[in-house]
């Protein structure tokens, strides 16, 4: 729609995730490399936590990638929905490291067949390295049976790693009585922040120069500052705001973006509407 009107290859601010945008901000970069690094530390489980919108799926996509160009050190298997009863996550779990099993098998069978094909793998020198997302919304048998499977690591050999990225509710799923003692084999935790100001401005500005903008930019800084309050610096409604901002100034013909852009954008985006820290400043002078 806009892309041409702007000079862009691509739209700069889809919600999809893509690691062709990943920006290497201190917190996601120290996050990103303290997370391989905990890949071979002792501890089956890691865990990396945020708010919606901060950036936990574009992480997992970014480790992803990167545990993919060691095809022969590491197999990955990747859960992005995993509201499956026990059984399920085992037929889901055996599906990403490629082991045939019978459709109909049960929990009990994948109990027994799984852990044997990750001492085969770790026997051909590769370690398994299971990544969960939205892992706040798994069910509690189901985290169990994964935790069952890390229970045959010893000192000497570990055979699954298991990376736990989800909501802040992920904290209270792991302190229940039956999975307490996962939260006490994590190897490794953090949680992703927010952006500041300047994280927000340079957010926008990279973005930008992937889409394939060049010169100038294109957002004054009133129009970044107000995104940055609006949004409170969480990447998915930067994206939204600033995409909309993108469309209200291409609907004047404008080829920079002002603060008046950005208001048309929070006018049409009802969580950034409502947010009463900003009503006044941004209404209150057009009632």
């Amino acid at each position: 729609m806009y892309t041409k009107h702007f000079g862009l290859a691509q739209y700069p601010f889809s919600l999809t995730p893509n690691t062709r945008y990943f920006l290497k901000l201190p917190s996601h970069q120290r996050a990103f490399n303290l997370l391989l690094g905990a890949l071979d530390s002792p501890g089956p489980f890691a865990k990396i936590t945020g708010e919606v919108g901060t950036g936990k799926t574009m992480l997992c996509r970014k480790v992803l990638s990167a545990l993919a160009t060691h095809k022969n050190r590491y197999v990955t298997a990747y859960i992005p929905h995993p509201i499956l009863d026990e059984e399920g996550i085992m037929h889901a779990i055996a599906e990403e490291i490629e082991l045939a099993v019978r459709p109909d098998a049960s929990y009990y069978e994948l109990l027994k067949t799984i852990p044997a094909e990750l001492v085969r793998l770790h026997l051909e020198g590769k370690q398994v390295i299971l990544l969960i997302d939205e892992a706040q919304a798994i069910p509690e048998e189901a985290m169990a049976a994964v935790q069952l499977l890390t229970s045959m690591d010893t000192d000497e050999a570990k055979y699954l790693q298991v990376v736990l990225f989800g909501q802040p509710e992920l904290d209270l799923l792991l302190q229940r009585p039956s999975l307490r003692q996962l939260g006490k084999q994590l190897s490794f935790a953090f949680v992703l922040p927010a952006l500041d100001l300047m994280g927000t401005e340079a957010y926008i500005a990279h973005r930008l120069g992937k889409a394939g903008h060049s010169g100038a930019h294109m957002f004054s800084k009133p129009a970044i500052n107000l995104i940055f309050h609006s949004s409170k610096g969480v990447p998915r409604m930067i994206n939204i705001l600033a995409h909309k901002a993108l469309m209200a100034a291409y609907g004047k013909g404008d080829h920079s973006i002002s603060e008046s852009h950005v208001k048309r954008a929070i006018e049409d985006t009802e969580s950034a509407r409502q947010n009463p820290a900003f009503a006044q400043r941004l209404f209150g002078d057009e009632s």
